[in-house]
């Protein structure tokens, strides 16, 4: 097991198979910064992302997860059936999450507004 992310049995993985890193932020719905972190080890692989970069890299997730440093966990292995599942859960919840930042964005300006013409009376 690697101690610390293996940058270059990810980036030999990658190369092999003609992928590139803005292959995976786009996989994992990541930025490219969020990506350059994960392979500085700055930021550790949450168990569904192993799973996704194991079948990018026609892996698996406990060959993805021993590259990717000691703390990285092994996901559990789930069926076809139920990574969609998941992911249709997840894509429904980031949905919402959208929502509620757009909420909170407007609750900010209202607030904003609020403090403005308040301050303008005084």
């Amino acid at each position: 097991m690697a101690l610390f992310f293996d940058q270059d049995w990810f980036d030999r993985q990658l190369e092999s198979l003609k992928h590139s890193h803005e292959d995976v932020a786009a996989l994992l719905r990541l930025s490219p910064m969020q990506v350059a972190e994960i392979w500085k080890d700055q930021r550790e692989l949450l168990p569904h992302e192993v799973s996704a970069l194991a079948r990018l890299l026609n892996s698996t997730p406990a060959e993805v997860a021993d590259h990717a440093g000691v703390s990285t966990p092994v996901p559990p292995e789930l069926e076809d059936a139920d990574m969609e599942t998941v992911m249709t859960r997840l894509d429904e919840m980031n949905g919402r999450l959208e929502r509620i930042e757009r909420v909170l964005v407007d609750l900010k300006s209202l607030v904003l507004e609020q403090s403005v013409s308040k301050s303008k009376e005084v």
